[in-house]
């Protein structure tokens, strides 16, 4: 059982009761404070009151008990009013599958906006075995306005893949039209019934065995770094799927390190980073 934490005022002067705790209730949004109110956490002079509307005298006691919030399990890289960016480990769903619907990043989330009174909308997705950056909307009108105009809002999408082998140059530019087929598999058309995606590249380290790219996306297709690894003869270690024949780190060699974007509400440019794997640093200093 949730241990509980109280605050508690003295009344000084005759006033609402919602207006009282949006003066007095520090570190809680509006919304936050409006919550504690719906959910019966506060008392006035030992009984609960859940009006906003209700008048407070002079003298009178307010009580307030705060349900001690679960810690999250995973690093929060960024939170406001109406986003959270979360770093999402390797192995885990971003949501629910036939196979899944328990544990995924979007309920874990989920349960955690909700003990705060907020709730969460998904913007993007990573695969299950890709680790990194994942950013979540708080509200519908963030959501909205992400999704609708998240390639003209984006500056920066990175990404570090381990890779089998060595490109044929550091750097380089692919460009292809991906189709996705009735098996799910993603593969590039010679056609225009496909979607145009462009994958930027630099190799950030390499041995014998292997190569760690900085990946940057300028479109944002299903499989697309994966897809333009394996279809260059170099597949990301771990990815069966696409062809990889190696798997020394036990998952997906695929790690979303960058993302900056212009925040809609504020129009404050938002860096996001997340650290390099330890697994991927000690693979490419191995001989």
């Amino acid at each position: 059982m949730k241990k509980l934490e109280t605050i508690e005022f003295n009344v000084t002067n005759e006033e609402q009761l919602l207006n009282f705790l949006y003066k007095n209730v520090q570190g809680k949004s509006k919304n936050n404070i409006k919550s504690l109110l719906k959910n019966g956490q506060v008392f006035v002079n030992s009984k609960k009151q859940i009006k906003f509307n209700f008048l407070l005298k002079e003298n009178d006691h307010v009580k307030i008990q705060l349900r001690k919030l679960n810690s999250f399990p995973y690093k929060i890289l960024y939170e406001d009013e109406s986003l959270i960016a979360i770093e999402k480990p390797a192995g885990l769903l971003t949501v629910s599958t036939e196979q899944e619907k328990e544990k995924t990043a979007y309920k874990i989330v989920r349960n955690y906006l909700q003990e705060k009174g907020q709730k969460v909308f998904i913007v993007h997705r990573l695969d299950r075995d890709t680790s990194g950056i994942l950013l979540f909307a708080k509200n519908e009108k963030m959501k909205i306005m992400l999704q609708k105009h998240w390639n003209d809002i984006t500056l920066k999408r990175g990404y570090m893949a381990i890779i089998e082998g060595t490109m044929k140059t550091d750097f380089g530019t692919i460009r292809s039209f991906l189709k996705e087929e009735s098996n799910k598999m993603v593969h590039s058309t010679k056609g225009m019934d496909g979607k145009l995606a462009i994958t930027r590249y630099q190799t950030i380290a390499k041995n014998k065995e292997y190569s760690l790219l900085e990946v940057f996306l300028e479109t944002g297709r299903k499989n697309q770094i994966r897809v333009h690894m394996s279809e260059a003869g170099h597949p990301i270690i771990g990815d069966t799927k696409y062809q990889a024949t190696k798997n020394p780190i036990n998952r997906l060699g695929l790690h979303s390190h960058l993302l900056e974007f212009i925040h809609p509400f504020s129009k404050k440019v938002i860096t996001l980073e997340s650290s390099i794997p330890d697994s991927f640093n000690k693979l490419l200093k191995q001989k």
